[in-house]
């Protein structure tokens, strides 16, 4: 007999271990299946650090869901042995009147957050790292900080796992298809299963399973390097917020020292390189280091030692830029989350919790309307 489950997630990164707990939390037979392990390094959700913030330049409207991602990373974390969140504070920085600094502004006045605008020396004064140019400023948010992913993961899945989830990792999805009983089935290399609900947190291979998202969540090649800092100090959690930066060569984000030997940081869109996901140029190129060395050289001198690390992942990127969160009109009992365009890791402890209010209330409380599909 076919095994049959109340909602299956195709998926366990970092938005699909959230679904997969927040589901197993509420005492739902839940299946999570994941083609590679749990945690693991193929896709978005690795890395060592990644950035949380409350300042939103790309729009006021993340802001609650920021508020309550915030809350709920705070909680696992509670529930968890090992140190989630580290709080650094958040830098969004470029030249005066840059839409990234205008957008920050913004969001932090529109939902009231603590923040200051600094300028490039009071910025260089209070946190020596920083060497920016003199027409550059900057607004500083207490809050922000960095996530450890595969730690999060970890976490949710623990949490899973204590509620009565079953999670197959190394099992990949070849194929979904409804069924007469307004459910789903699904096929993987191993075997079927079938289910009430599906949701779909498939990351960079979303696509392949989802139709509606064919040209519309589109991975990326990204590149990250950790350089050794000639000054150590100055790049400390306790010295050295995380960033993004907006220069002529592009816009920049990144991390002070943490599991790594060396400052973090890449440029958004790296090199502008659509690909397939499963045969993509994983190992990084003389050419991908250049191009972030010369960076850092500039606007990170004292940052821009020795190479210590390079590592690749995946954007996966929408028209907008922004994510897609929804049901599929022609099939509502199939939820997706997706394309999450280089700035989606932070949000996975409320999309997880979103994700479960779809599969089983085909509706939520949080505001997610510019998500939908109908947008595009």
């Amino acid at each position: 007999m076919t095994d049959r489950y109340d909602v299956i997630v195709l998926g366990v990164g970092g938005m699909g271990s959230a679904t997969v707990a927040h589901l197993a939390a509420r005492g739902v037979d839940v299946l999570g299946l994941e083609r590679y392990d749990v945690p693991h390094g193929y896709g978005s959700s690795h890395g060592i650090t990644r950035i949380f913030r409350l300042a939103y330049y790309e729009h006021p409207a993340y802001v609650p869901l920021l508020r309550r991602a915030d809350e709920l990373w705070t909680e696992l974390e509670s529930d968890h042995d090992r140190q989630l969140l580290y709080r650094t504070g958040s830098i969004d920085a470029g030249p005066r009147g840059d839409p990234l600094v205008e957008g920050s502004k913004r969001s932090c006045e529109e939902h009231d957050l603590d923040h200051e605008v600094l300028s490039s020396a009071t910025l260089s004064d209070r946190y020596p790292g920083y060497q920016l140019p003199e027409n550059y400023e900057a607004v500083s948010q207490p809050d922000g900080g960095f996530l450890v992913p595969e730690e999060c993961i970890v976490a949710h899945v623990d949490r899973a796992h204590r509620h009565g989830a079953t999670i197959r990792a190394r099992e990949r999805v070849v194929d979904w298809q409804p069924i007469a009983d307004d459910g789903v089935r699904v096929e993987t290399d191993h075997r079927a299963y079938e289910a009430d609900e599906l949701v779909v947190t498939a990351g960079a291979w979303a696509a392949e399973f989802i139709d509606e998202l064919d040209g519309l969540a589109v991975p990326e090649r990204q590149v990250l390097a950790w350089l050794q800092p000639e000054e150590p100090a100055a790049f400390d959690p306790e010295a050295f917020p995380v960033w993004n930066l907006q220069v002529p060569e592009g816009r920049f984000y990144g991390f002070p020292i943490h599991g790594v030997p060396g400052f973090k940081f890449g440029r958004y869109n790296h090199r502008e390189e659509t690909v397939d996901p499963d045969t993509f140029e994983r190992e990084p190129t003389q050419a991908d280091e250049r191009l972030l060395r010369e960076f850092a050289e500039q606007y990170f001198p004292a940052g821009a030692g020795p190479t210590m690390r390079l590592e690749t992942c995946l954007f996966t990127n929408t028209p907008d830029d922004h994510f897609v969160i929804d049901t599929l009109p022609a099939h509502p009992q199939v939820s997706v989350a997706a394309g999450f365009s280089g700035h989606g890791f932070k949000f996975a402890s409320v999309v997880g919790e979103i994700m479960a209010d779809l599969a089983l209330e085909d509706e939520t409380d949080h505001e997610i309307g510019m998500f939908g599909l109908d947008r595009f």
